[in-house]
């Protein structure tokens, strides 16, 4: 197969127009500083606090809209193992969605946090936090990789070009329109690439579902035809577990993103923080079905008619590019180029997001809050891009070690989950959470997970739960709900160590002294805190009623 050069031709004008409007946007970018009260990295990180509702909920979309989600889903719809019931990140997003816009927006928004690890650095201290912000950091490189994975493979099925070259491609264009502009380029990119996502997938399934080499896809659904299973798949009783776990793992497990707080954080009201919230997880649904599409047309085709040929994409262990795949043997070749742009847009969307994502965490909670407290703006800007840069090149360089979408999207989000979510959870609605709590649900989650295994890396398990036996493909796989059973201990932990930890310092159990975390003293601060703001609270609702007494007279 040669070069596709019109192809190339395309995507080379895709390219040239996101990095044309990450120019536009930082651009933008330097007028709103100018305009804006705020500092210099309130403007980079959140764009002023000021983002228009809008371009809020197509960046929020396109975040979580990426290249895994779109050849996750085709791939599990695909794979016999599977099918489309395991393809679940549209319908988790949903509660995603809803529980960050009715809990976890408010807040956060109301203490005009900068990241989502602001809580834990005010609560804890420099240390612990920087320790809890490492796994954040992974999950955010992990993302990248992930990201990255499916555009090589997609760019290198379809138009035959390197996946080497495909990956620093796409890397480099990312990491320089986010160096322009910070959230402003990468939200009104997103706006761009959320639409050609939109646009191209609905174009591609037409000429999918009517190819001359696929089975009607409703007579494949839940009969056994070209492929030993049905497109549609079954969760069998003793599946139950491993269900409930992999929905709960990505429903809860994206609260845990920076990138999701960035978004909220942006907004200027707390109602527009909900409305973007809710629109998105409507968009994210409706977005999912193409690849849904796609992938039941893969499972119901008979590859030995096509010039593919066989084995089956799945035999030759290629499920992951099943997407691509299908697009480039059973579309015409400038249909096939449309499809490559959407997951191009994909990539680029959700990339960009980790990216600044994990910058934002590192410059304000490592950089300016432990080493620089007394830094410039300028000297900010700065750290902010290296970290962009580093971050970019981490991700890049992953994603040599695997090929597998699937790998990449399910160990980042199970480390948001076990590790990172009870943290949050105890720090935005416990207050009798403390130090002593977090280090061990802290030590405990990692602990737990690492000796649970995980077949995706083949890493054996240490800790066997009920019902832990061999998968489809022959791997030793929990299927106990095990990533849900760790997070709870891990949260059931943080509040009763907190609890013990508060009571021994305040009734004087253990003297003063050996209180590292100074939770005694956090404790005077917090109720302090708390009446002042009641007070302030009385006063103001008492000149409330002061001046409609006033207006009635």
């Amino acid at each position: 197969m040669a070069l596709n050069v019109p192809g190339l031709i395309v995507m080379v004008g895709f390219y040239l127009l996101i990095l044309g409007t990450g120019i536009w946007a930082s651009m933008r970018s330097r007028k709103e500083e100018k305009k804006c009260t705020g500092d210099g990295m309130e403007i980079t990180l959140l764009a002023g606090r000021n983002i228009n509702l809008l371009v809020g909920i197509f960046t929020l979309t396109a975040t979580w809209v990426g290249g895994g989600f779109i050849l996750g889903i085709a791939e599990a719809t695909y794979n016999p193992t599977l099918g489309a019931v395991w393809a679940l990140m549209p319908v988790p997003y949903v509660l995603t969605f809803f529980l960050g816009g009715f809990f976890f927006a408010k807040p956060m928004r109301e203490n005009k946090y900068l990241t989502m690890m602001d809580p834990f650095q005010q609560k804890y201290g420099n240390v612990l936090s920087t320790a809890l912000i490492f796994p954040a950091l992974v999950a955010d490189v992990l993302w990248v990789a992930r990201t990255l994975v499916s555009l090589g493979g997609t760019m290198s099925v379809i138009l035959d070009l390197s996946y080497v070259y495909s990956i620093i491609t796409s890397s480099v264009v990312a990491i320089i329109y986010t160096l322009l502009g910070g959230l402003y380029s990468v939200a009104y990119t997103d706006v761009i690439q959320l639409i050609l996502i939109f646009i191209s997938l609905w174009v591609c399934v037409p000429f999918l579902m009517t190819n001359p080499h696929s089975l009607d896809i409703s007579l494949t659904a839940y009969n056994q035809t070209l492929q030993t299973s049905p497109w549609v798949g079954t969760v069998e009783l003793d599946q139950a577990g491993k269900f409930f776990d992999d929905f709960m793992l990505l429903a809860l497990g994206g609260l845990a993103y920076q990138a999701f707080y960035q978004r909220i954080l942006s907004a200027s009201s707390y109602t527009q923080a909900q409305v973007t919230c809710f629109a998105s997880s409507a968009f994210c649904l409706v977005l999912g079905i193409p690849s849904v599409l796609i992938g039941a047309v893969a499972a119901s085709t008979d590859w030995n008619s096509t010039s593919y040929g066989l084995p089956t994409p799945y035999e030759r262990d290629q499920a992951g590019s099943i997407l691509p795949i299908a697009l480039q043997f059973l579309t015409p070749p400038y249909i096939s180029v449309i499809g490559i742009g959407a997951v191009a847009a994909a990539v680029m969307s959700s990339m960009d997001s980790a990216l600044l994502s994990s910058a934002s965490m590192f410059s304000s909670n490592v950089y300016k809050n432990i080493f620089r407290k007394q830094a410039s703006d300028r000297e900010m800007q700065w750290v902010i891009r290296i970290s962009v840069v580093v971050v970019g090149l981490a991700g890049t360089a992953l994603t040599f070690l695997d090929s597998s979408v699937l790998v990449f999207w399910l160990v980042g989000v199970d480390m948001s989950y076990t590790i990172m979510f009870p943290q949050l959870v105890c720090i935005l609605f416990f207050k009798v959470s403390n130090g002593y709590g977090a280090s061990v649900g802290y030590l405990m989650g990692i602990i737990l997970r690492v000796m649970s295994g995980e077949p995706l890396i083949g890493l054996p398990p240490a800790i066997k739960f009920p019902g832990c036996r061999l998968d489809g493909e022959g791997r030793l796989t929990q299927f106990f709900p095990f990533r849900t059973t760790i997070m709870v201990m891990s949260l059931a932990s943080i509040l009763i160590v907190s609890w013990l930890a508060s009571v021994i310092f305040n009734k004087g159990l253990l003297p003063e002294s050996w209180d590292v975390f100074k939770i005694k003293r956090t404790q005077t601060t917090a109720s302090a805190a708390d009446h002042k703001r009641t007070i302030s609270e009385k006063e103001d609702a008492s000149v409330a009623r002061q001046l409609l007494d006033t207006t009635s007279l």
